[in-house]
């Protein structure tokens, strides 16, 4: 009888626990710890082509992952590393067609890396006397676009993508009065959309841009009330997810996240149980948007979303500045600060179902 009661609590047990992980929205499934000096300061991460790039100013370096063996590839340095006054680097990066990583850099430079090679291959200027922030890639017409979010007034800039890396155009975007975000390019209406944190000096206003890359020119700005735009990922449905960041949560704005329709700019719903973050990203394996809510009430948290079904998951804690996210195959990779307890010197988290 003692047997049967055991093997009956054990099985059990194992549906008790197969039923929590079931609901779990993901956990944690893996760390990996980065070669040189403590993480202590980084930006963004971005993957695609089986390949996770980390901007790493903590060791001046693009740090690359393999993102199906989660092992390091190595990392690329030369960048102006962690320095004061908006002029360090690297900050955002993006993967050009499986060939190349653009990263920005310091000094309002953009750093090309031959990705067989881990080499840079060349480095363009903005023209600007402060760091290239976030980037993105507008796949139809070979356009970079690299935002100059410090200078003033912000800017950014249409660079070609394919050797010589021609400059295409300026945008001046005088109405962002608190610099500029995450970019992102829209392949049915062919438009850029940018996050923009305040417009016209006012925190509580702030908006998305719409860029038309072939007009080079700005034609639409879609506001949003006490969001502070940071992150931005475009999904199905002609969707925009739009992260209200960290800024806003400190200016004393509810931490929430809001989906627009792309075409319209109209606000089609909010989610009040993630908010706070900065970079934000769409797997379309998984169908999931996650959110690297670094000022979420109660601590840093993984946000996730059903994109498909508008649906919030649920928050999987994070850890220690824990403001970047890039999502693989249904995988998402979590840089996290040193400091943090479960990682000393600072790591990369990986969270999946």
């Amino acid at each position: 009888m003692a047997k049967i009661f055991r093997r009956s609590c054990f099985v059990l047990c194992l549906a008790l626990l197969a039923s929590a992980q079931a609901n779990e929205p993901a956990r944690q499934v893996d760390r990996i710890a980065l070669p040189g000096s403590p993480l202590k300061s980084f930006d963004i991460g971005f993957a695609a082509h089986g390949v996770y790039a980390l901007a790493d100013r903590s060791n001046a370096s693009v740090d690359l992952i393999d993102t199906h063996t989660r092992r390091i590839l190595g990392q690329v340095g030369g960048f102006a590393g962690a320095k004061p006054g908006d002029q360090g680097g690297p900050n955002g990066v993006t993967i050009i067609d499986g060939r190349q990583i653009w990263a920005g850099d310091g000094n309002s430079s953009v750093k090309i890396i031959d990705l067989k090679t881990r080499r840079t291959v060349a480095s363009v200027s903005t023209g600007g006397l402060k760091r290239v922030d976030e980037l993105g890639y507008d796949r139809r017409d070979h356009l970079v676009v690299a935002a100059n979010n410090a200078d003033q007034p912000p800017f950014v800039t249409l660079i070609s993508s394919r050797a010589p890396y021609a400059v295409k155009s300026r945008i001046e975007l005088p109405r962002a009065t608190s610099g500029l975000e995450q970019p992102v390019w829209d392949s049915r209406s062919g438009m850029i959309f940018l996050a923009i944190p305040e417009l016209d000096g006012k925190p509580a206003k702030g908006g998305i841009a719409v860029i038309d890359p072939r007009q080079r020119k700005l034609v639409g700005m879609d506001e949003v009330s006490q969001c502070m735009p940071a992150g931005l990922a475009l999904g199905p449905k002609n969707r925009l997810l739009v992260g209200c960041s960290d800024d806003a949560v400190h200016a004393g704005f509810p931490a929430h996240s809001l989906v627009l329709d792309a075409s319209t700019g109209k606000v089609l719903q909010t989610f009040p149980q993630v908010g706070g973050s900065d970079e934000i990203w769409y797997d379309a394996r998984s169908g999931r948007y996650a959110l690297a809510a670094v000022a979420n009430p109660g601590g840093p948290v993984l946000g996730l979303i059903d994109a498909k079904h508008e649906r919030w998951l649920g928050n999987v804690p994070s850890g220690r500045n824990a403001h970047s996210v890039a999502g693989a195959d249904g995988s998402f990779f979590v840089p996290v600060a040193a400091g943090d307890k479960t990682c000393p010197d600072g790591c990369v988290k990986i969270f999946a179902r």
